[in-house]
Parts: structure tokens; C-alpha cells; sequence
């Protein structure tokens, strides 16, 4: 098959089946990020060459014990608190090791990372983003699937007008050590079609009044600079590991880190943000 279809279906079936699960119900969506959780493990364990079973089990049981709190809503004054207390924590952590991540991309030696630090990497990295993820779409009304649709689209046209313009006019090379195709051109073309993609989505999707759409226009660009380090940190992952997909789940695009190394980065920064919204309202 030609590898440009191939490509295409790929990206089709994957993009239908994500806002399909969206939109159908929070079990669908739940079920389909939790799936998406064991492949990423699976595939981040290869990279960096440790035992699947351990990391996988800590997986399926932290995602499966948030999976029970967040539906405790109704429960006791003291597990609500609890919740919150677990939600700040998960995202203290992430933080932190988002923090080495990009520490580790800007690292010029060869690397070879001790036994501790795949670990750290995999619960700060892979594990604690895909929670803080499927956090999002829960607000103050309850579960509103458009929200993370909203963030993938704003990813999507990032990496989308990113390839555009750097292929057109992209001159001056971005991190040319880790991802020699990209370049400054390019990111900042992705950031600016994705800023008018916010604004477009504030008003005619998400339907917001107008004085809260500069909340859409600053989550374009979180979208645009920690989707573009994320990407990156990914690569840098995968060069140690010498290998050019994660995995091969997807034909065409690679394993499910390839497609979501953006937003599993982004995910805490959107968060964080969120976190500040209702602490200053």
C-alpha cells in the first residue's frame, strides 16, 4: 500500500476513534485513554530497555484507583479533599519531572540514563500526564468532552502549520541536534495558526463570552511551546534509544508516544493554568 494512504487511514481511523470515545460517554473515553496509557508504558519501557511487567502494573493501578476518585464527587467532606489533595500532588511531580525532561533534551553528552531515572522518567513523564489528562475535560459543570477535543485541535493545527510553513519558508533551524527538520520558521507559523484556530474554536465551538476568550488564546500558545518541547523530548528519548518510531502500533505514524508526546506534555502546563484560573476568580 502506498505509504501516503497508508498514512492517511492511519491518521483517519485514529482521529475518528479518539473523538468517537470523547464524545460517546466518560466510560468510552476512560476505556480509550487508559488503552492508550498501557500501549505508551509498553512502548516507553523499549525505549529506555526496562522490565515491561512492573511499569505496566503501576500503570493499570494508578489509573485504575484515579479512575475511583474521580467519580467519588458526591463522597465525604474528607475525600473530596482528598482529591484535591491527590490532583495537586500528581501535578507537583509532573511538573518536577517535565523540568528534568527538558533538562535531559538540552543535555549535549552522551547520554545513558541510570536505572532511577527511567523510572522517574516513566511515572513524571508517561504516567502522571495521562491522569492530568483525562482531569481536563472535568470542570465546575461536569464532564465536557470538548474541552480536550479543543486542545487536540489546537495541537493538531500546531504540528499541521509547523510541517507547513517550515517546509515553505523555514530557513533557521530550530534544535537541529535532536530534530534536524524543524525550525524557528515553522514553530512559530505553528504557533500563530494555532492562536487563530483558539479563537475561532472560543467562539463558534466552544461558545464562551467574549471577555474569556483570551483563556483559548494563552492555551494556544502553552499548546504551541511545551507541544513543541514535548515533541522534542520525545525525540531525544528515542535517539538515545537509536530509533526513529516508538512503536508501531499506528502504520505510517508510529506508537501512541509518537502521537501524543505534545499532548501528554501540554496536559500539566494546561492544567497548572486551570489551577490559577479558579484560584484568582
Amino acid at each position: 500500500m502506498n505509504e501516503t494512504l497508508k498514512r492517511s487511514i492511519s491518521g483517519a481511523v485514529y482521529v475518528i476513534l479518539l473523538i468517537t470515545c470523547l464524545l460517546y460517554s466518560t466510560e468510552s473515553f476512560f476505556i480509550l485513554f487508559g488503552a492508550f496509557l498501557i500501549v505508551a508504558t509498553h512502548e516507553f519501557c523499549t525505549l529506555v530497555r526496562i522490565n515491561k511487567i512492573i511499569p505496566l502494573v503501576i500503570a493499570t493501578l494508578t489509573y485504575g484507583f484515579f479512575y475511583a476518585i474521580t467519580f467519588a464527587t458526591e463522597g465525604p467532606l474528607l475525600l473530596l479533599k482528598f482529591n484535591n489533595t491527590f490532583d495537586l500532588s500528581v501535578l507537583f511531580i509532573t511538573l518536577f519531572v517535565s523540568v528534568k525532561c527538558i533538562h535531559l533534551l538540552f543535555e549535549t553528552k552522551t547520554i545513558k540514563i541510570d536505572a532511577f531515572s527511567k523510572y522517574v522518567y516513566l511515572i513524571g513523564y508517561v504516567i502522571l500526564p495521562f491522569i492530568i489528562l483525562t482531569k481536563i475535560p472535568f470542570g465546575i459543570a461536569g464532564y465536557n468532552p470538548k474541552i480536550l477535543i479543543s486542545i487536540f485541535i489546537l495541537i493538531w493545527t500546531n504540528d499541521s502549520f509547523a510541517y507547513i510553513v517550515g517546509k515553505s519558508i523555514g530557513k533557521h533551524k530550530l534544535f537541529e541536534r535532536i530534530s534536524p527538520k524543524k525550525t524557528i520558521e515553522g514553530f512559530l507559523g505553528g504557533v500563530f495558526f494555532a492562536v487563530i484556530a483558539s479563537y475561532i474554536i472560543a467562539i463558534y465551538y466552544i461558545q464562551i463570552a467574549e471577555a474569556k476568550i483570551f483563556i483559548w488564546l494563552i492555551i494556544a500558545l502553552i499548546v504551541g511551546v511545551f507541544g513543541t518541547i514535548g515533541d522534542l523530548i520525545e525525540s531525544k528519548f528515542k535517539r538515545i534509544a537509536e530509533v526513529k518510531d516508538s512503536g508501531k502500533i499506528m502504520p505510517g505514524h508510529g506508537g501512541v508516544l509518537d502521537r501524543l508526546d505534545s499532548v501528554i506534555f501540554v496536559a500539566p502546563i494546561v492544567f497548572l493554568f486551570y489551577q490559577i484560573l479558579n484560584y484568582v476568580s
